[in-house]
């Protein structure tokens, strides 16, 4: 569906990503996870046709991407930005519909029932000021939703919101997308997320970003924030991407290096939700 083929950009003399390569199939959903600075959100530009790459290339539907697909949406880490503040809630969701559908009480009936999918079916006539931060980003969704979206990508979705509402939001996208299917590629720097969320993780290397792994998400499809993040399979694939993203990839281990693989892991995962707590913070 998606194909990302020997994808380079750089701004002046700066390079951000360098030759990437992968395939996103139909109904899945791919995560990738590097290093902050390491060039994830200009690869999710790219791909969206926000951004044209300066060598490679990105199809969708085997058709070449240049400029903004029809058939995609885009839901942003800044939910604060994103929303137009003088609109209802209904609007916002409405507003990218303008373009899309010709009649108003098809837009209208789209924009019920993308707000119904992500539990808001009763803030239609609110404003986005009136809610909190994960309404808010819960309203992002539905406007990327009511689209219906061959291919949805997420910058970052749920990193400018408490823990709480994290786990809250990650459990709603993977219903909408088990009720509805969705093929999504999620950008993160959230280790656990991107092994709770996805069917694949895409592990990127520092600037220039290049994909250190492509590791299958081998967890039941039902996922349960106790239960699979207490899981020995979690903790295995969470441990692995860390040390990926903390040692040099390739690096063969150590002697002996099981306890100083897991003690950097966990060395690497809680400066992560530290970034996170500070990043909610804000």
């Amino acid at each position: 569906m998606l194909e990302v083929r020997g994808l380079a950009h750089r701004y002046g003399s700066y390079a951000a990503v360098e030759n990437l390569s992968f395939t996103v199939a139909e109904d899945e959903l791919a995560c990738i996870v590097g290093p902050s600075g390491c060039g994830k959100s200009t690869l999710l530009r790219c791909v969206a046709g926000l951004i044209k790459p300066t060598a490679g290339g990105v199809t969708l539907h085997g058709d070449p991407v240049d400029g903004v697909p029809a058939d995609l949406a885009v839901v942003f880490q800044d939910y604060s930005r994103s929303l137009f503040p003088w609109l209802s809630v209904r609007g916002n969701v409405e507003f990218p519909l303008r373009t899309r559908v010709s009649n108003r009480t098809e837009r209208r009936k789209r924009a019920e029932e993308a707000l119904a999918w992500v539990g808001l079916e009763a803030a239609g006539s609110k404003y986005p000021w009136q809610l909190s931060g994960g309404m808010q980003q819960r309203v992002s969704i539905a406007r990327a939703l009511a689209c219906k979206p061959a291919l949805l990508l997420m910058d970052e979705p749920f990193a400018s919101v408490d823990a709480q509402t994290r786990a809250d939001l990650e459990d709603l996208l993977l219903r909408v997308r088990r009720e509805h299917g969705s093929t999504v590629l999620l950008v993160t720097h959230d280790i656990d997320e991107s092994v709770y969320l996805g069917d694949r993780v895409l592990v990127l290397s520092k600037s220039p970003a290049s994909i250190v792994a492509d590791l299958t998400v081998t967890l039941p499809a039902q996922r349960d924030q106790i239960a699979t993040r207490g899981s020995a399979r979690f903790v295995e694939l969470r441990t692995e991407i860390a040390r990926l993203l903390h040692d040099r990839p390739g690096a063969p281990p150590p002697p002996n290096a099981a306890n100083s693989d897991a003690l950097a892991a966990e060395r690497f995962l809680a400066a992560e939700r530290e970034e996170a707590r500070q990043q909610s913070s804000h």
